[in-house]
């Protein structure tokens, strides 16, 4: 059965958010005409709390875009985005969020960021995705949202891992592509064996 993953098309990663991506509100039009076409349909928010370790301000050092490292590897710090209960956080105003079968609310952990759809950025924590989707017969999953390098990648890379059949619809997709972020994704969705459409 194919599911449609609507990965973080919220304020704050559209133009005039905190974290804008480039024509990130291009993508609302299309994935609300793909909507109807999935039996099963889920939709990612990133939650975070105030002082999220991943923003720059929780590091009085550092600015957005630095790398740090965290128990659990590299971490690119943020600028404070996605606050819990903020308009940020809100899904865009014209995307049709009565379609979907579920929210999954993501980087509520304060000490762990969480790109993915199925894991926090830990690789270790899951967030329950995966056996929502096996309960309701899901195999193929097709990816769509903000951003392409970063929530999408992670999320289509776990699928895959997961043994999921994974698609990316590019158009309905866009990227931060901070320092090549972009081509790395793409290269490793390609082979891990993600197909992008």
């Amino acid at each position: 059965m194919d599911a449609l993953i609507v990965v973080d098309v919220q304020n704050d990663f559209c133009p005039g958010g905190a974290l804008a991506v480039a024509g990130g509100d291009e993508v609302v039009p299309e994935i609300n005409r793909m909507l109807a076409a999935f039996p099963i349909r889920v939709f990612t928010q990133d939650w975070h709390p105030a002082g999220h370790s991943s923003f720059a301000s929780s590091h009085p050092a550092c600015v957005p875009f630095d790398l740090v490292e965290m128990d659990y590897g590299p971490q690119v710090l943020w600028p404070d985005h996605c606050l819990q209960g903020s308009d940020g956080a809100a899904f865009h105003e014209d995307l049709e969020v009565a379609p979907a079968d579920m929210i999954l609310r993501k980087g509520f952990r304060s000490d762990v960021d969480s790109y993915s759809a199925f894991f926090e950025n830990d690789h270790e924590t899951p967030t329950g995705l995966e056996g929502y989707l096996r309960s309701r017969g899901a195999t193929r999953l097709t990816f769509v949202g903000l951003a392409t390098d970063y929530c999408v990648a992670w999320s289509a890379l776990d699928a895959a891992r997961l043994g999921f059949d994974v698609t990316v619809k590019m158009s309905a997709c866009r990227a931060i592509d901070l320092d090549g972020s972009l081509e790395r994704a793409l290269a490793e969705m390609r082979a891990a064996g993600v197909a992008l459409v």
